[in-house]
C-alpha cells in the first residue's frame, strides 16, 4: 500500500529520532569498551544531551499530533502496528518532565563511571550516593507513570509489560521453594561430579577461536556485528545492520567468556532477525526484556550446555584447549560444564542456582522502592541473603553488590526479566522439541535450523506483539513456570543420580 504524504512525514520523523538513537548507542558502546577513562565524564554530559533530545522529540506536540491524526485516518496495517507501540511509549515518556529526564540520564552515565571506580577500589560507598539519587528518581518516575498496587509495578512495566509484583511474588515463591529443594537433594547426593578442575590457563585468543566458531554455527552474522571486551558483557543494537556483542575473558576459567558470549549472541540473533519493515521505528526491538532474555538463555543453557552440542563440537574446542583437557573423558567434561556449585557472581552461576541470584536482587529492589531498606544497608542484606539462599557469604563488595551494572544505570525492574526469560526459554524449548525435533538438530549440529524456528516464531515480530501474547501464540498457553522446574529436575536428577 502506498503511503500518504502524512504517513511519509511521520516515518521520516521517526527516522530522525532513530538517527539520534544510533548516535547515542555508539557513544554508550564506546563508553563501555574503548573510551579513554578521562573522557567518560564529559561524554556523560553529551549522552545526557542526546537522550534529552530523543525524549523531547518523542514527547513533542508534533508526535502527539501525528499519532492522533494517523490513528483515525490511516488504513495501513503496518503503520497501525507502529502507531500502537509509539502511543504506548508516548503515553509513558510524556509524563516525565524533560528537565528531570536529562538530569536522570546524565546521572546514569556518571553513576556508571562511579560504579567502575567502586569496582576498581572494591568500595560500595563510592557508588552509594549516586545510587540513592537513582532510587529517588525511580520512585518519582513510578509516581508519574502511576500504578494500581505497588510502585514497583510501574518500574516492572518498563521492562515486562503485563507483569506485576503480585504475579511475580507467586511465581518466585514457588520457584524458590522448588529450587532450594532440588539443590538440597544434590548436596546430599553421593554421586561426585567434581572429578577434575576446569580452572586451567587458557589464553583468551585461543578461547576466542572457539567462541567465533560457535557463534557462526548459531548464525550470528559477523558482517553485521562484532565482539569486543568489557567489564560487564552486553549486546547493543546500533541499527539492523550493526548489532554488537561484548564479553569478558577469564584465562583461568574459559566458561566465563564462552557462555556469556553465547548468551549475548542470543540477544544479537534476536536483533539481527527482526523484520526490517520495522526498521527506524520503535517496533524494531524485543517484545520485552523477558522475551529478549529467553533468547539469550535458550542458546546459553538449552543449546550451549546440551550434551549433544558438546559431543559434536568438543574436538573443535580441544584444538586450542589446555592439554590437560584432552585426557578427560566426555562424561566427566560434561558434568563439569554443568556442575552445581554456589557462585558469588550471577553471570557465572550454574543453571540451578541462577534464579536464586535474581530473586535476591528482586527482593532488595522491592525493599528499596518501598522505603523498607536504605542504600547503605544493601551490602549487608545482600550478603545475608546470599548466605541464606546459597550458603556462601561474599568477602567483599566486588564479590557481592558491585558485580552488576544494572543499578548503576538506574534499571530497577530489570532483574526479574532474567528469571522470566529463563521460564519463557524452557517453554519455547518444549514447543520447539514438538515442532522441529530440536534434539535431532543439535545432534546433527544444525543450529541454523533452530535459529530459523526462533526467527519465525519470535524474532521477526519485534515489538508488534506483547510478551504474553507472543508466548501464548507460540505455545498455546500463557507463561508456565513448570516447564523450567521440570527441565531442571530431569537434567540434574540424571546428572546427580536423584530418584
Amino acid at each position: 500500500m502506498q503511503n500518504t504524504n502524512l504517513e511519509q512525514d511521520f516515518l521520516l520523523f521517526l527516522k530522525e529520532i532513530q538517527g539520534y538513537k544510533e548516535a547515542l548507542a555508539l557513544m554508550e558502546w564506546d563508553s563501555r569498551t574503548i573510551s579513554p577513562a578521562n573522557a567518560l565524564e564529559s561524554k556523560a554530559d553529551v549522552i545526557g544531551f542526546f537522550s534529552t533530545k530523543i525524549h523531547k522529540l518523542s514527547t513533542s506536540k508534533k508526535m502527539g499530533d501525528f499519532l492522533k491524526e494517523l490513528k483515525e485516518k490511516s488504513n495501513n496495517d503496518l503503520l497501525q502496528e507502529i502507531i500502537r507501540v509509539c502511543e504506548e511509549d508516548y503515553s509513558r515518556s510524556s509524563k516525565i518532565p524533560a528537565e528531570e529526564y536529562q538530569e536522570f540520564v546524565t546521572l546514569q552515565s556518571k553513576a556508571e563511571i562511579a560504579w567502575q571506580e567502586a569496582r576498581n577500589k572494591n568500595d560500595f560507598s563510592i557508588l552509594a550516593p549516586y545510587l540513592q539519587k537513582l532510587v529517588d528518581f525511580n520512585k518519582q518516575f513510578a509516581n508519574y507513570w502511576g500504578y494500581e498496587d505497588q510502585p514497583y509495578d510501574a518500574l516492572l512495566h518498563e521492562f515486562e509489560p503485563g507483569m506485576t509484583t503480585k504475579k511475580l511474588d507467586a511465581i518466585f515463591s514457588k520457584l524458590k521453594k522448588d529450587l532450594v529443594a532440588l539443590i538440597t537433594e544434590i548436596k546430599h547426593s553421593t554421586k561426585d561430579n567434581h572429578t577434575f578442575s576446569l580452572n586451567e590457563s587458557f589464553e583468551k585468543n585461543e578461547q576466542n577461536d572457539f567462541i567465533v566458531y560457535t557463534l557462526k554455527k548459531m548464525g550470528y552474522d559477523f558482517n553485521r556485528g562484532r565482539i569486543d571486551e568489557t567489564i560487564h558483557p552486553f549486546e547493543i543494537t546500533i541499527n539492523p545492520d550493526d548489532v554488537r556483542i561484548t564479553t569478558r575473558y577469564d584465562e583461568s576459567d574459559f566458561r566465563m567468556a564462552l557462555f556469556s558470549t553465547i548468551h549475548e549472541a542470543g540477544h544479537a540473533l534476536y536483533e539481527q532477525n527482526i523484520d526490517k519493515k520495522y526498521a527506524n521505528t520503535p517496533v524494531f526491538d524485543g517484545a520485552s526484556m523477558g522475551i529478549h532474555e529467553s533468547q539469550s538463555l535458550f542458546w546459553e543453557n538449552f543449546i550451549g550446555r546440551h550434551p549433544l552440542f558438546w559431543k559434536n563440537n568438543r574436538d573443535d574446542f580441544l584444538r586450542n584447549a589446555p592439554k590437560s583437557f584432552k585426557t578427560v573423558s566426555f562424561d566427566d567434561f560434561y558434568k563439569q560444564i554443568n556442575e552445581v556449585k554456589a557462585s558469588f557472581i550471577r553471570i557465572e552461576a550454574d543453571e540451578l542456582t541462577y534464579c536464586l541470584h535474581i530473586i535476591l536482587r528482586y527482593e532488595i529492589e522491592i525493599a528499596l522502592i518501598n522505603e523498607e531498606l536504605k542504600v547503605e544497608e544493601i551490602p549487608k542484606l545482600w550478603n545475608d541473603k546470599m548466605e541464606a539462599y546459597l550458603g556462601i557469604r561474599p568477602k567483599n563488595d566486588l564479590e557481592g553488590v558491585l558485580q552488576d551494572i544494572h543499578w548503576a544505570t538506574g534499571d530497577f525492574g530489570y532483574f526479574p526479566t532474567y528469571a522470566l526469560g529463563y521460564m519463557y526459554a524452557a517453554q519455547l524449548y518444549q514447543k520447539a522439541s514438538e515442532e522441529i525435533k530440536i534434539e535431532e538438530l543439535i545432534e546433527e549440529n544444525d543450529l541454523i535450523q533452530i535459529k530459523a524456528w526462533l526467527s519465525e516464531n519470535v524474532h521477526r515480530f519485534g515489538r508488534s506483539k506483547r510478551p504474553l501474547e507472543l508466548i501464548e501464540a507460540i505455545s498455546g498457553e500463557g507463561l508456565n513456570p513448570d516447564y523450567l522446574t521440570q527441565y531442571l529436575r530431569a537434567k540434574y536428577g540424571e546428572l546427580y543420580g536423584l530418584s
